[in-house]
């Protein structure tokens, strides 16, 4: 007969082995599904960059000159001389499109980058600062969201004048809203946080707890936003320059090209389906790398790198509770010193 210490060794071991099997089940999807995201992300990101990378090199890339007017190649149909055919003017498409690309493509990251930064420093300070700050801040931005996006833009853009600079300027004034509140809304979640409390408690300043602390934990999301609405804004810039009211001929732009040519749909259908398709091409590309970025910081992700902690807020964490310790019991030896001394 075994003796019943064996027998509850045993127990314990079996029991200590199926919840390894049970743990290491639901680790082994979400591995998997992190390496997925992982590759993904990196494919997608590198089409992105090859897309900025053609669009940079574009005067070095073309075939020919986007801008040469040759009347007797006019309209040609798409060969082996012009893989995408030629417009009225006898201009190479090929290269008109890669070069538009480098208008395009460019004019939209500057401006969702204007966006992002405005955006974001106006709803830092009002999720920070709150009271009558917060309340002005949020009731302008209610201004600018009260009216149809794109109808706004073309009500700026036309009273600005036409020019894909004056087109960027207009998007930028009726876009700027949606980042201030996404920005508010994790500044107030982080605000009363115990991290910054702890960084309050070592001796940051208000500048070092918003740029070392907030920014990084409120990072991931700004950025998902900010690379989704690449496509959008590129499409906005477009649909401006399709009207008039953005690039000007003879810029190569996607928009404008379709433009030039929409009357030419029937007859030479190649001279609207070439900037039509490189649009389509981006638009495709950056969305679902910001798709895909957004799963992969998304919390579920994040949890088996971080344990579920924001970007760099587990390390300074640790730090900031050390410093806030350390204050602490110096303050309070100072103040057991200064209790001696008046004893004395």
């Amino acid at each position: 007969m075994a003796p019943a210490g064996d027998d509850s060794q045993a127990k314990l071991e079996a029991l200590l082995q199926e919840r390894a099997q049970a743990a290491e089940k639901t680790v082994r999807p979400q591995r998997v599904r992190r390496e997925c995201t992982q590759a993904k992300l990196a494919v997608f990101a590198a089409l992105a960059i090859v897309l900025v990378v053609v669009a940079a090199c574009a005067s070095a890339v073309v075939p020919y000159d986007p801008y040469a007017q040759n009347l007797s190649q006019a309209l040609q149909a798409p060969s082996l001389e012009h893989l995408s055919g030629t417009d009225r003017y006898g201009r190479d498409l090929l290269s008109r499109i890669i070069m538009g690309g480098q208008s395009s493509i460019f004019s939209t990251l500057e401006l969702v980058a204007a966006i992002t930064v405005v955006g974001t420093a106006v709803g830092l300070v009002a999720g920070w600062k709150g009271g009558w700050v917060d309340t002005l801040i949020m009731r302008v931005s209610d201004v600018f969201l009260a009216f149809p996006g794109l109808v706004f833009a073309l009500a700026v853009a036309g009273v600005l004048g036409g020019g894909l600079q004056n087109a960027v300027i207009a998007l930028a004034a009726i876009s700027w809203p949606k980042y201030a509140r996404i920005v508010r809304g994790l500044t107030l979640a982080q605000k009363n946080a115990s991290y910054l409390q702890a960084a309050r408690l070592s001796g940051c300043t208000t500048r070092q707890l918003l740029v070392r602390h907030v920014l990084p934990n409120i990072a991931g999301p700004v950025l998902v936003t900010a690379v989704l609405d690449i496509g959008t804004m590129l499409m906005e810039l477009a649909g401006l320059s399709f009207l008039g009211l953005g690039a000007q001929p003879p810029l190569a732009e996607w928009g404008s090209m379709m433009s030039d040519n929409r009357n030419l749909l029937q007859t030479a259908p190649w001279t609207v389906v070439g900037p039509g398709i490189a649009i389509f091409i981006t638009v495709v590309v950056f969305n679902l790398l910001g798709d895909t970025l957004r799963d992969w910081i998304d919390p579920e992700h994040r949890s088996t790198r971080t344990g579920g902690q924001g970007w760099f807020s587990r390390r300074s964490n640790r730090r900031l509770v050390g410093r806030a310790i350390a204050a602490t019991e110096k303050g309070d030896a100072d103040a057991s010193a200064s209790t001696r001394k008046e004893h004395v």
